[in-house]
């Protein structure tokens, strides 16, 4: 057996009986389900966790990386945990660019399977050796800036760390994991963290990352780049304005929520776009490892140098609040970040608090004393204190103690982002069926609706939306399970995946095959839910978005057309129209007999 053929190995750690155990996974799992997110639900499934509770002692995350990486590919740089989401209770996945997958991947494991409950606050760390557990109580307490500085800073910096700041540790259900700079950002798997007392995870790796065809890999990855290297999307718009680049496109269309998506537009939306950012506060760009686009800021601010606000931060701390001040926002994200919690769903509960103060049904107004009172209460929801509390474990639950549930922007309880339907069909149907709930990465028919990319069609037509949304769901299944970043979907093809993936592993496959795969993990994702009692009255919008239609702006008098799309869409993917794939579809995927 050669480096490139070693087993696909998984670290299980119990935090209750501080032990560990290696196994190596069987060919026909990882095959099957290729790693990053794939592996990660079929590994919580596969022993009967996704019954559970999100806040059961067994109920594990499983950080996975993918065969991709580490190595030469481009983005290959980027880790996915799946979980049960307590936010949520749908089977959950986050990923992130940074060094812990490279890392573990070195150090000589593919995946961490992380259950258990600690007696004691404490960070795991991870070495060729195997497992080490650490008093983290002098961390407990600390935001994700010094917990990273403690763990993977300084002298430590040939470690890769994943920590969790006060709102993981105290509950919060918008909580996130730090992972550098970046974050696990949605579904408040930090809570989950905080819950198992568990700090930090950190890793520490140097061997080499096994390749079957490193001359056939250098060849395949020379060509993507040159692929990134000259679409417009990821050569020029990402690397000059980062994310941020979409506030005027988005909102000159019609499709920015603002005022908890009462509104499809705001007039000053301007000032937080990706040209003024560029213009007032950054100071450099910002990549992932190995990644040649390098979308990330980096900014200077009330004179200290770091990471500048993402797109979606600069709408849920800004836009959507009426907060037009680009420091302000830069500030408030700052705050968030150090906290531990998630900006979009974190804004968007604010978003809603503010829509029920103005209804009467919130004694108090959040946006009272503008970002300087935001500032305290992102404070007062990370220690799940005072007015905070209401508000730490997210806007259907703040709506719902009101009696106001229809003031929550959420689709399966998880905060829609920066993209109002209304304005864009498919993109609705694509939030309704995202396995994780309001997401729009599971497909982003943003590109097609409204970037043009790969072509234009329609945003307000809803016939043959759904057939652009399968595709797009299973395409990003499988690019999650690589794992590669998704800005490289604008430039490159299942075909050019498919050839990473034969180069690195040496597996037969092409983008057909690799497709399949996507499908198969959509659907194995989508039994999961099922089996935790998730259905067709699920798969749905705030009742706005489909019966109230924008008032003004270029998509004024459209509302989203769901029941039309949602029929089609279980059509075409093989479901029955209670949304239950099929006996025969399970057997042409191989996911075995019905549970149904």
């Amino acid at each position: 057996m050669t480096a490139a053929t070693r087993p696909i190995r998984l670290l299980r750690v119990d935090l209750a009986r501080r032990s560990w155990t290696v196994e190596d996974l069987p060919d026909d799992l990882v095959r099957a389900f290729v790693g990053g997110r794939g592996l990660g639900a079929a590994l919580l499934r596969r022993e009967g966790r996704h019954r559970l509770g999100p806040a059961d002692p067994g109920a594990p995350v499983v950080v996975c990386t993918g065969p991709l990486t580490g190595t030469r590919a481009p983005t290959a740089s980027r880790t996915s945990l799946t979980g049960l989401s307590p936010l949520t209770n749908t089977v959950f996945d986050a990923n992130s660019g940074g060094f812990f997958g490279i890392r573990l991947r070195r150090a000589g494991f593919d995946a961490l399977w992380l259950e258990g409950v600690s007696d004691a606050p404490v960070t795991v760390s991870v070495t060729p050796r195997g497992v080490s557990f650490e008093d983290a109580a002098p961390l407990w307490g600390r935001g994700n800036r010094e917990a990273q500085s403690a763990l993977a800073g300084g002298s430590n910096r040939s470690w890769a760390a994943l920590t969790i700041g006060p709102a993981g540790e105290n509950g919060a259900k918008l909580a996130n994991i730090a992972h550098g700079d970046r974050f696990f950002g949605r579904g408040g798997l930090g809570a989950w963290m905080g819950a198992r007392r568990l700090k930090a995870v950190r890793v520490r790796g140097d061997g080499p990352v096994p390749v079957a065809d490193p001359e056939g890999l250098a060849f395949v990855a020379g060509e993507c780049r040159k692929q990134l290297g000259a679409h417009p999307v990821t050569s020029r718009g990402l690397p000059a304005f980062g994310t941020a680049v979409l506030m005027n496109v988005i909102n000159a269309v019609g499709a920015l929520p603002a005022r908890n998506f009462r509104d499809s537009g705001c007039e000053r939306a301007d000032r937080l776009s990706g040209e003024a950012l560029r213009d007032r506060l950054t100071v450099g760009r910002k990549a992932c490892p190995g990644c040649p686009i390098a979308c990330g800021r980096k900014i200077a601010l009330d004179g200290r140098t770091g990471p500048g606000p993402e797109f979606e931060t600069l709408w849920a701390l800004g836009a959507n609040l009426g907060l037009d001040d680009l420091e302000a926002v830069a500030r408030l994200n700052r705050v968030a970040a150090d906290l531990g919690l998630d900006t979009v769903s974190a804004g968007a509960t604010i978003a809603a608090a503010r829509e029920l103060f103005e209804t009467g049904d919130l004694g108090w107004d959040p946006l009272e004393r503008g970002a300087e009172g935001v500032a305290d209460l992102l404070a007062e929801m990370a220690e799940v204190r005072g007015r905070g509390a209401l508000l730490a474990h997210g806007s259907r639950r703040l709506a719902e103690a009101a009696g106001r549930p229809d003031a929550a922007m959420v689709s399966k309880g998880l905060e829609l982002p920066a993209y109002d339907p209304r304005g864009c069909q498919g993109q609705g149907l694509a939030y309704a069926t995202s396995n994780r709930g309001g997401c729009h990465l599971r497909a982003y028919l943003v590109a097609p609706e409204i970037l043009a990319t790969p072509k234009r069609v329609d945003r307000f037509a809803w016939s043959g939306k759904a057939g652009l949304t399968i595709v797009a769901q299973n395409l990003n299944a499988a690019v999650d399970s690589l794992v590669l970043c998704r800005f490289t979907g604008f430039a490159l093809g299942d075909g050019h995946y498919a050839r990473l993936l034969k180069a690195v592993t040496g597996w037969d496959v092409d983008g057909q095959e690799l497709m399949t795969a996507g499908e198969r993990i959509y659907t194995l994702e989508r039994l999961v839910n099922l089996e935790r009692g998730f259905g067709r009255g699920d798969d749905r919008l705030p009742r706005r978005l489909t019966h109230e239609p924008v008032a003004r702006g270029p998509s004024a008098g459209h509302t989203v057309h769901l029941d039309e799309m949602l029929d089609e869409y279980y059509r075409f993917r093989g479901w029955d129209l209670r949304g239950v794939p099929t006996a025969r579809k399970l057997e042409q995927l191989g996911l075995g007999p019905s549970p149904f």
